[in-house]
C-alpha cells in the first residue's frame, strides 16, 4: 500500500505519539528503523506531491480566472442585452406615441373632411330646395291659370308671357 507524504508523516506522528515515554522525561522510545522508513518515504514523495500541489495550485490560479473572465463576458453581455432591450423599449414606445399622434391627427382630418361634405351637402339641398320651390310656385300659379279661364284664356296667356 503506497502512501503520500502527508499520509507518512502522519504515520510518523502516530508511532511518536503511541511510543513508550522515558520514566520522568519528555523523550520516548520509537525504533530507529520504522521511523527511518517513514520519513524516507514521505521525503521520496515529497517532490511528486509538491509538484502535484503546484499544479493543482496553477489549475486553481487558471480557474478562477477563466471563471473572472467568464463571469466578465456575461456581464457585458448582459449589459448589452439590457441596452438592447431599454432601446427596444424606447422605440416601441416612441413607435406607440407616433401611432397615437398620426391616428389622433387622421381622427381630425376625417372630422373636418366630414363637416366640409355636410357643409357641401347642405348647400346643395338649399339650392335644390329653392329650386323646387319656384318650381312648386309655377306648378301652382299654372294650376289656378287653368281652373279660372278657359282655353282662350289660357292661349292668350300662354303668348302673353312668351
Amino acid at each position: 500500500m503506497t502512501m503520500d507524504s502527508i499520509e507518512k508523516l502522519n504515520t510518523a506522528i502516530a508511532v511518536v505519539e503511541e511510543a513508550r515515554g522515558v520514566p520522568l522525561s519528555a523523550s520516548c522510545v520509537v525504533h530507529r528503523g520504522e521511523m527511518l522508513e517513514i520519513l524516507e518515504g514521505a521525503r521520496d514523495f515529497l517532490p511528486s506531491d509538491l509538484e502535484g500541489a503546484e499544479s493543482i495550485i496553477a489549475d486553481k490560479e487558471r480557474i478562477i480566472e477563466e471563471g473572472r473572465m467568464s463571469a466578465e463576458s456575461m456581464i457585458a453581455s448582459a449589459r448589452e442585452d439590457v441596452a438592447r432591450m431599454v432601446e427596444q423599449t424606447s422605440i416601441v414606445q416612441a413607435a406607440r406615441d407616433e401611432a397615437q399622434r398620426i391616428l389622433h391627427e387622421a381622427r381630425e382630418i376625417a372630422e373636418d373632411e366630414r363637416r366640409e361634405v355636410e357643409t357641401y351637402i347642405d348647400g346643395r339641398l338649399a339650392t335644390l330646395e329653392v329650386i323646387l320651390n319656384k318650381t312648386m310656385d309655377a306648378v301652382a300659379r299654372g294650376r289656378q291659370r287653368l281652373e279660372g279661364a278657359d282655353d282662350k284664356d289660357i292661349l292668350s296667356q300662354l303668348n302673353a308671357d312668351n
